[in-house]
């Protein structure tokens, strides 16, 4: 194992390797957001004639290597192995052991966690790359270089690199009787690539599901998260808690920083640590939370690592389980700089910290009514949504709710009741979308027939939902009178963002469609 990060030491590549964009449905919602507009929209700023046209010709090759990538099977359904990745990796030279890993696993926090981190990092001058899924507008976003979405030009440099061998790979495992690569398994193998390019210094990966068995269990990594782990994907991952943790132990190599686990899940972590001789550090015994209140746009906490306290740490995420994961992850950077021997630098830390986000996690994308999208899709993350509703948004509520079909609707609507008024249920343009009258059936027994409405179209249920909000608020001068949480998967989240104007994505950076989206909110603006 390399020795501790001192400073800034970058670590190139050995060797130039021989290198939602929307999917079908999120271009379909951008298209109808011309029915809709929000009165706190993003800047789109504008661009030359010359770089929109280019940034176009560009924009439409990724999109057709990316529907390429989605006709193979879907990151949930993968087979258990190995080989294909690891065939992959060596015809490539290894590229992911051309940087330090930072690995994170775990059900509910893995992308925020991973989003801190890799702030962290950055704050210390080092180059990073951060790999999660999914993504929200832009599959550009799986793949961060330095804090921004990888660009097009160089996913595409990537991608003339990776396709040969990923042909090759898949007809030597179709010869042999297995599948060809998967769609998440092309993505990491790209991200490798990516960050291996760069060159990064530091990538942090975040799991994409389980573990074990997970393509991007193929890095030998530095430092290895474990973020609370409940009850989900248990179609793939196992039907007991036992299974599931052991699925995302299956990650740990030498250092983990452990989460707050159930019982059954911690035994299953502590037998993994025996077997690995890894050391483990728990949240709340070898470092721990001290003090935590809110602050406008977020929360200040203070920390006690595994070097020393941080104090007046400002965050610009809601709830007692973002601060959590700012824990775990400044563990884990202590852990990468200096063996956990030396505290971060102070003015670097409160950088990383105060600069770091997590798009999509109660994030309000519009005010008046507020409205909050958050990517909740299963009981314990609806809890810890729930929690800090109740702390950072103690106000009526409108839920605008759509669920994946494999997911416990009941569970998450039950966790949920008691923070909404009434329901509006509807779907995403996930192919795995449950049907929103069927969910709307669960809900209204959940929470009765005059609190549940079905609207089929999101953007129809987003006006719907809008309505009984500024319906409930009356003639109430407040903007936080009441509001919309529009949440039960990462897709609902993400497409209400788009049909709101909140995505980041340079995809949309634009002239032709900041025009547009400024047209577009008309059946709000104009009531």
């Amino acid at each position: 194992m390399a020795g501790p990060l001192k400073g800034v030491d970058p670590a190139a590549a050995t060797s130039r390797f021989p290198d939602p964009v929307p999917s079908d449905g999120a271009e379909a919602l951008a298209a109808r957001s011309s029915t809709l507009r929000s009165d706190a929209s993003v800047a789109i700023p504008r661009e030359s004639a010359v770089d929109h046209k280019a940034d176009e010709l560009l924009e439409d090759q990724v999109k057709a290597v990316y529907r390429e990538i989605l006709k193979r099977a879907p990151e949930h359904d993968f087979a258990p192995s190995l080989d294909r990745m690891r065939a992959a990796m060596e015809l490539l030279g290894e590229p992911q052991r051309t940087y330090r890993v930072i690995h994170v696993a775990g059900t509910n926090g893995k992308t925020s966690t991973a989003r801190i981190a890799e702030s962290l990092v950055r704050a210390q001058g080092l180059r990073t790359g951060l790999l999660t899924s999914p993504h929200l507008s832009s599959v550009r976003e799986r793949i961060a270089i330095d804090g921004q979405p990888i660009s097009r030009a160089d996913f595409l440099d990537a991608w003339s690199l990776v396709g040969p061998v990923v042909d090759l790979v898949d007809q030597r495992s179709t010869a042999a009787g297995g599948p060809a690569m998967s769609f998440f398994e092309v993505l990491t193998v790209l991200g490798f690539v990516a960050c291996a390019d760069a060159p990064v210094d530091v990538a942090i990966v975040e799991v994409g599901m389980g573990g074990t068995w997970d393509a991007t269990n193929v890095v030998e990594s530095s430092v290895q998260i474990i973020t609370p782990i409940a009850r989900d994907h248990e179609h793939w991952l196992g039907s007991t808690l036992e299974a599931i943790a052991a699925e995302k132990a299956g990650i740990i190599r030498t250092r983990a920083v452990i989460g707050d686990q159930p019982a059954i899940a911690a035994a299953v972590i502590e037998e993994k640590l025996l077997q690995t001789g890894a050391t483990a550090y728990w949240l709340g015994r070898d470092f721990e939370i001290l003090g935590r209140g809110m602050a406008v746009g977020g929360q200040i906490f203070r920390l006690r690592g595994l070097a020393g306290e941080y104090e007046e740490v400002a965050l610009s995420l809601f709830g007692a389980h973002q601060a959590e994961n700012a824990a775990l992850a400044t563990a884990a950077v202590e852990l990468l700089m200096s063996d956990g021997t030396e505290p971060l630098p102070g003015g670097a830390y409160l950088e990383g910290i105060e600069t770091a986000t997590s798009p999509g996690r109660l994030e309000v994308v519009r005010q008046a009514p507020t409205v909050l999208v958050d990517s909740a899709h299963n009981l314990a993350g609806a809890e810890a949504l729930v929690a800090a509703l109740d702390e950072a948004f103690p106000l009526p509520l409108i839920g605008l709710v759509g669920v994946l079909a494999d997911k416990d609707a009941e569970a998450l609507l039950g966790a949920l009741e008691p923070v909404l008024k009434q329901v509006v249920t509807s779907r995403s343009a996930s192919a795995r979308a449950a049907e929103p009258e069927e969910l709307g059936a669960i809900a209204r027994e959940v929470f009765g027939e005059d609190r549940v409405e079905v609207v089929e179209r999101l953007d129809d249920a987003l006006v719907r939902a809008i309505e009984l909000a500024e319906i409930d608020a009356g003639d109430s001068p407040s903007p936080l009178a009441t509001g919309v949480l529009a949440t039960g998967s990462v897709t609902i989240a993400a497409e209400v963002r788009i049909l709101l104007g909140a995505e980041r994505s340079d995809t949309y950076r634009h002239p032709a469609r900041g025009e547009a989206q400024s047209r577009a909110f008309g059946r709000i603006r104009a009531r």
